[in-house]
């Protein structure tokens, strides 16, 4: 790993002085060539993989609008190629789904919750989600849907505010966000591992070809009429991925550089924002507190 200050270094030697009359030549035959084969291998390799969706398309146009709008959105989506990387990684365990590594762990987990943070009601032991299940509230239903939004916006909002304020900062989190999620990905693979809600609806017996499911946010979507979880859900990679939570670590990530670069209230709102994650996480049936 570099030190800081080789991190500085190595991102001031990658982007060299341009001159003002190749500023204004973004749109070159090499670069449109370019941009032509990793679009096209791109939507190839996923129609192949993980079949058309409307979505690789529209990350191909953001990508050439951004690629050939200026230099500095071409800057921009450069950097922000590890997170793209990242969503396509994530989008093609579809084509080679854990269960098919490992046994999912369904019941052995669940009894693990239950002996470490099982809640006793009227002479029955229940894990944290089967007792929120149970007990839930239309503000608190509100309150969770709204802090799981945030997972993904919060960390690339953080993540764009660094690449214009701090360059090495966005290099550090890009490269610690893209490390943890790939250890994640691993240990999807060595611990497949079903969600609190998979045993609430199919118990302990294991069904491949589960889809994915909203859980309790379901009624964030009710009360609202969104129906924007139960979107995100359906395009689910894989059910069987609930250990480690991905959930719980970007707002912890986001959190850790907020401190490390001193970013006073900002950090407050970090820990609001993930601690309230965590507790959304449990509360909807999505992970148990052993996965976050």
């Amino acid at each position: 790993m570099l030190s800081e200050p080789g991190l500085k270094e190595a991102v001031l030697q990658s982007a060299p002085a341009i001159k003002k009359d190749e500023v204004k030549r973004l749109i070159t035959v090499r670069a449109v060539v370019l941009c032509a084969l990793v679009s096209v291998g791109y939507l190839l390799l996923s129609h192949g993989l993980v079949g058309f969706k409307s979505d690789q398309v529209i990350l191909v146009g953001i990508f050439n609008f951004c690629f050939f709008a200026s230099r500095i959105t071409r800057q921009f989506i450069i950097g922000f190629s590890i997170f793209i990387v990242y969503w396509i990684l994530f989008d093609y365990m579809k084509a080679f789904p854990n269960y098919l590594v490992n046994n999912v762990h369904i019941e052995d987990l669940y009894n693990l919750e239950k002996s470490l943070f099982g809640i006793t009601v009227n002479g029955s032991v229940l894990t944290p989600n089967e007792y929120f299940a149970l007990h839930h509230t239309t503000t608190i239903d509100l309150i969770t849907g709204i802090f799981y939004l945030c997972w993904v916006p919060v960390p690339l909002a953080f993540a764009a505010v660094m690449f214009f304020k701090n360059r090495v900062a966005f290099f550090q989190f890009s490269l610690t966000f893209f490390l943890v999620n790939i250890l994640g990905f691993i240990g999807y693979y060595l611990y497949p591992a079903a969600p609190p809600w998979y045993v609430a609806q199919h118990g302990f017996e294991f069904i491949a070809s589960t889809p994915g499911n909203t859980a309790g946010l379901s009624r964030f979507d009710q009360y609202v009429g969104s129906g924007i979880f139960e979107g995100i859900y359906a395009k689910s990679s894989n059910v069987f991925a609930a250990m480690p939570s991905m959930h719980a670590s970007f707002m912890l990530i986001v959190l850790f550089y907020g401190i490390k670069y001193k970013l006073k209230a900002w950090n407050i709102v970090f820990a609001l924002i993930m601690t309230g994650i965590w507790f959304s996480a449990v509360y909807s049936s999505h992970h148990y507190i052993l996965d976050v």
